[in-house]
């Protein structure tokens, strides 16, 4: 089995290098009049990111064999679909109406660029590895047609201006237009139309260097207006830290310190009043119900984590960047299966803490956990994909790759990190040991309940990032990037201090009334501005202009996966602040 491993590791790696390596831009010299790649992608509405088609189901001029490239996993799960272009850019050459092909346009083809050109289409290439945009067409409103008429006229682009920036022999940025001077006017149901599409190229020296030629991507988020909105969001979420660190420094520690002091003079008057944790020591230490189940979530919730971290580093050291194709989707696929290892430890080992047997039971829940969830909300977006035929869809070839990563790599590791765990597990010695009989919860107000505590751990932390939230959903669902990683690590670190900060408060406040099932309880509440994030996207994707059910059912579908993920990581932070947390005060009162 080790042997099986190792060799499903190496060629976990190589899968992951050669895909880096095929979509990651190589540092490309040409000479003038030579051939630089340039490939058609892909369609869609300009107001639905994830309702993409292949560039030829449109009637555009096509070569005379379509010639898809070969397609790396991350291009496919991302819904790249490149293809050979009847488009001639060399290097250095200059081209002014050069003739792309003179097409017949059927009544059928018309209505079909009417309905695109109403919907806002647009088209993407790349040139050089660098991504470029622009319409198909145009619409115009006619204010004095009569009320039964049509009031909109429809047209058809049919001359693009390529203009290229290079810096000696390298390309360093490309823009498509169409031109709004040269357009068919398609209003009218013809029989048939000719149209002759032509295209120019235009070429432009620039200072700007190869290595920073991807910049102009990011470059929405360094705009003045964005720099104070980031500025805002980090003084907003700083200034609640400090307060919560605050309040816990002055009160918690503070009241916590005058227990400790009571306990030791031995004030039983001042016990009774000031001191309920204590009463609930033989409590506090037994273990929850489905404690496979409770394993499971802190290991799951611990394997996103090292995940989340992984992701962060590539991003940092330049193997993710805007508009590397595929690269996020591979580093996920990869990065979630070989922190299968994480998972798989720590669930064993946690478990096999407090009871001996049903550790199989609890690896076999962390492998399920999320993956379950999401691999079925992702076969029912990819069955609306298909019908659709949307390049969303992912062919039988990819879902049956990523299946067997899952089976060869990331459960096999799952298994082996779990036995590990399990033969290696240390002893947990609590500070104080269980009661055979649980002591009576006396009776709590309704905002004791978990619910009303829920809503308030949930509410600061998910305010405090608020703004970044709006950004990472823009950047998601948008064409702009309008966040960068730096920020976005800072943002979830403070997130992660909120959220234990909270944890360990309303813990403490918790136990103080003598409600020892705290378990659970700080994973719910731990979790809970996952709630209040997916929520925020309910009121994000109402005032965007996203519609439909493709695009719709992808929003919810995949945002609620990302919640969820959200959910398990907070929920496991959560739990292990307060549980250092239990385990130091009691043991501070029976070393006193």
């Amino acid at each position: 089995m080790t042997l099986h491993l190792i060799a499903a590791f190496v060629v976990t790696l190589a899968l992951f290098a050669v895909d880096s390596a095929a979509s990651s831009p190589a540092n490309r010299h040409y000479n003038a009049g030579d051939d630089v790649p340039l490939f058609v992608n892909k369609v869609g509405p300009f107001r639905n990111p994830s309702e993409t088609y292949e560039f030829y189901e449109l009637p555009f001029c096509r070569p005379d064999r379509v010639i898809q490239t070969k397609q790396t996993l991350g291009e496919v799960l991302n819904g790249d679909r490149l293809a050979n272009a009847l488009y001639d850019l060399k290097f250095l050459e200059v081209k002014s109406r050069a003739t792309l092909c003179l097409k017949k346009l059927t009544q059928g083809d018309i209505r079909r660029f009417r309905e695109v050109i109403l919907n806002d289409y647009y088209f993407q290439m790349y040139y050089d590895d660098l991504p470029l945009w622009g319409f198909i067409g145009k619409t115009e409103e006619q204010s004095w047609v009569l009320e039964d008429g049509n009031k909109l006229k429809f047209y058809l682009f049919k001359h693009v201006n390529f203009d290229v920036l290079y810096n000696g022999d390298q390309v360093i940025e490309i823009n498509a237009l169409g031109d709004p001077n040269d357009a068919v006017d398609i209003t009218d149901d013809a029989a048939e139309l000719d149209v002759d599409f032509t295209y120019s190229v235009s070429w432009y020296e620039t200072s700007t260097v190869y290595q920073n030629r991807m910049a102009r991507y990011t470059r929405a988020s360094l705009l003045s207006v964005h720099k104070k909105i980031h500025w805002f969001s980090f003084v907003n979420s700083a200034v609640i830290l400090l307060l919560l660190m605050g309040l816990l420094i002055a009160f918690f520690f503070r009241r916590l310190r005058n227990d400790l002091r009571m306990s030791s003079s031995g004030d039983d008057e001042g016990e009774d009043k000031e001191v309920g944790w204590k009463y609930v020591h033989g409590d506090v230490f037994r273990h929850p119900q489905n404690m496979s189940l409770f394993c499971a979530f802190l290991a799951t919730g611990a394997q996103l984590l090292t995940m989340a971290f992984l992701l962060f580093v590539l991003a940092f050291v330049g193997t993710l960047y805007p508009y590397n194709r595929g690269a996020l989707c591979t580093a996920c696929v990869m990065v979630y299966a070989l922190t299968s290892v994480v998972g798989g430890y720590i669930s064993a080992s946690f478990h096999s803490q407090f009871e001996a047997t049903g550790w199989g039971k609890t690896v076999f829940l962390t492998g399920i956990l999320y993956l379950g969830p999401f691999f079925i909300t992702m076969s029912i977006l990819n069955t609306v994909a298909v019908s659709y035929g949307a390049t969303a869809g992912l062919p039988f070839g990819t879902i049956m790759v990523v299946l067997l990563i899952c089976v060869f790599l990331a459960f096999p590791l799952l298994i082996l990190s779990g036995i590990i765990g399990y033969t290696f597990r240390s002893e947990f010695q609590p500070p104080s040991a269980p009661k055979r009989h649980p002591r009576e919860i006396p009776k709590l107000g309704w905002y004791r309940k978990t619910l009303p505590q829920m809503l308030l751990a949930g509410l600061l932390p998910s305010s405090a990032v608020a703004l970044e939230l709006h950004s990472l959903y823009t950047t998601f669902w948008g064409y702009k990037i309008t966040t960068l990683p730096a920020i976005l690590f800072v943002s979830f670190v403070i997130l992660c201090l909120l959220t234990a900060i909270l944890s360990i408060g309303m813990t403490y406040i918790q136990l103080s009334v003598e409600d020892h099932q705290w378990w659970w309880r700080t994973v719910l509440r731990g979790g809970s501005p996952a709630i209040f994030m997916f929520l925020y996207s309910v009121y994000f994707f109402s005032r965007s202009s996203m519609s439909g059910i493709l695009q719709t059912s992808f929003f919810f579908g995949y945002t609620a996966c990302l919640c969820y993920g959200i959910f398990l990581i907070l929920g496991a932070v959560s739990f292990c602040a307060s549980f250092v947390f239990v385990c130091r005060i009691y043991r501070a009162v029976k070393n006193e």
